[in-house]
């Protein structure tokens, strides 16, 4: 299984490239961004950028796993084509 941590990504909206990105996060298979977070709980704004990412046509999975304070929480968004 081929992983990379910190990859340049192509950011597209309405089909059109309007910049690039590095992610701060691990990318498996070039299709699922892997987000690992140890913040007491997940707040709006993680789900937003996480929403972000998926509308950039870039991936089509996203997966937070939050090592929070009482359990670990596992958060998934799919992009459907």
């Amino acid at each position: 299984m081929k992983s990379e941590y910190q990859k340049q990504i192509i950011v597209n909206y309405e089909g059109e490239v309007v910049g690039t990105f590095l992610l701060q996060t691990y990318v498996v298979e070039e299709l699922i961004i892997l987000e690992l977070k140890s913040v007491k709980n997940l707040a709006k704004a993680h789900e937003v950028q996480l929403v972000n990412y998926l509308v950039s046509n870039w991936n089509e999975c996203w997966i937070v796993i939050n090592f929070g304070e009482d359990k670990v929480e596992i958060k998934r968004k799919v992009r459907v084509l």
